[in-house]
């Protein structure tokens, strides 16, 4: 049965019909208190909780138990296991897709055609890591009898970007990319571009960073590996982007999808995510053969926060498509500038940027605020339709303790100017919020929810702001 013929896809699509258009986010927080609560994820991490609010969507629990029943229905639990168990899903290729052994921390055996491949899979890391010791403390040397001091990565496509979103994530003092003269690694075929970054084509970063800092993005790769495998869909993380995406995608026409990481660190994020997402789902063929008549991917984009707000997200606030948006932020900043205001101001402008997207601003606030800087008459008239905000605009926010090798991990798991005026408003609204560890009620659910989580996540520090 196709996804179209699917009653479950039916009772979605006859939903979004009669109530879509009278979906509010701004009156359903109003009206459900708990409603931050009842959508979103906490993740409880080996290194620290890793926050996932999904409740500025155009959703409510009715719909989210559709899309729920939806997955079941369509077996994505099934083909997960066998993903895992080493079945070749990659049918048109006759290959396992086993990316997951390559991370697999466990040991628990992982079999293709019969053999455990995890004796293969640990011989190569073991090799890696000798390797890299090598060249690190400079015993290996080059051609020239001299140490190795630089790498080039050489690659096109996913083995460069997947090792240059982790180059640009963990920048190590005194060491850079090099290319090494000798020395082969092992390449299992069951390993596809957009994963290679957890096999030898790793060796780049692993020597960069260190093979203990590598291990570290397998480990969290893996913890995130284990959620996808046990979690239930209505609380597993990946299942429950995907979900939403294939909402967005396939009722409310969205056609693209913006990922905001506000960390500098991942400004290559977006860029290893529009291979990892749409290679994957960019086809137009079903497993049987037939054409699809429905959207299976959206285009992916993006920009750290930092850059966007200055650039795109006007288009966002205000343009005539929607753009489904994914923000991310660390509560701990790698660099504790001036007692943390640095960060601080950065938290403000991510927490105000999602609330005005949900709640926009309405006409009459608009014309308040117009008139309390002195505007009447005619040219408030004319600059008012200007100021008004839609609002509405779906976005999830993942917020995690502190960027590194581990949590990056995780991530990439979870993941296979008037605009700019309304978010600097909210964002001198919320700054001094961020200044102690009182409890704040001032906003919906969801952005006092967020607050809360940076606040118990924060190295909390008192700062003086004069």
């Amino acid at each position: 049965m196709g996804l179209t013929s699917d009653p479950n896809f039916q009772n979605l699509e006859k939903w979004y019909k009669s109530n879509a258009a009278s979906l509010n986010m701004r009156q359903m927080f109003e009206a459900d208190k708990n409603r931050f609560q009842n959508l979103s994820l906490t993740l409880k991490t080996d290194e620290g909780d890793i926050l996932l609010d999904y409740s500025k969507n155009l959703i409510n629990e009715e719909v989210m138990k559709m899309l729920v029943e939806l997955a079941k229905a369509r077996g994505v639990e099934a083909s997960r296991d066998k993903m895992f168990s080493g079945e070749k899903i990659n049918f048109t290729e006759g290959r396992a897709v086993l990316h997951v052994a390559l991370r697999n921390r466990s040991n628990t055996p992982i079999n293709v055609d019969g053999k455990d491949v995890m004796p293969e899979v640990n011989q190569v890391l073991e090799k890696m890591k000798g390797f890299c010791h090598k060249v690190r403390s400079g015993e290996w040397k080059g051609y020239t009898g001299k140490s190795i001091t630089d790498v080039v990565n050489v690659g096109i496509g996913g083995s460069d970007l997947v090792c240059e979103i982790k180059t640009h994530c963990f920048t190590a003092n005194g060491f850079s990319f090099s290319s090494v003269r000798s020395g082969v690694f092992s390449l299992l075929d069951w390993v596809g571009g957009r994963y290679s970054l957890w096999s030898a084509i790793g060796l780049s970063i692993a020597l960069h960073i260190g093979y203990e800092n590598f291990e570290k993005l397998l480990a969290g790769a893996h913890w995130m590996d284990t959620h996808f495998r046990t979690a239930p869909v209505d609380q597993n993380a990946p299942m429950l982007l995907a979900l939403l995406g294939i909402w967005y995608i396939n009722f409310f026409q969205a056609e693209t999808h913006c990922l905001l990481p506000y960390d500098q660190y991942m400004h290559r994020f977006a860029a290893y995510f529009q291979q990892g997402d749409m290679e994957s789902n960019g086809k137009y063929i079903t497993t049987n053969g037939n054409r699809v008549n429905y959207h299976t991917g959206p285009i992916v984009w993006g920009e750290p926060g930092t850059n966007g707000q200055h650039a795109f997200y006007q288009l966002i606030h205000q343009g005539t498509r929607m753009v489904p948006a994914d923000f991310l932020i660390p509560a701990q900043s790698q660099h504790p500038i001036r007692n943390n205001l640095h960060h601080k101001i950065l938290v403000a402008n991510f927490l105000a940027q999602t609330e005005a997207l949900m709640k926009g601003k309405t006409t009459e606030e608009a014309k308040k605020e117009l008139e309390a800087g002195g505007l009447s008459g005619d040219k408030l008239e004319k600059i008012l339709p200007h100021k008004v905000f839609q609002g509405n605009k779906p976005t999830n926010s993942i917020i995690f303790k502190k960027l590194s090798p581990y949590t990056l991990g995780v991530l990439i798991g979870a993941f296979s100017n008037f605009v700019v005026e309304l978010g600097k408003q909210l964002a001198k609204k919320i700054e001094p919020e961020l200044q102690d560890s009182a409890e704040v009620t001032s906003h919906d659910s969801s952005t006092n929810g967020l607050i809360s989580f940076l606040k118990k996540n924060f190295r909390y520090v008192h700062i003086d702001p004069h």
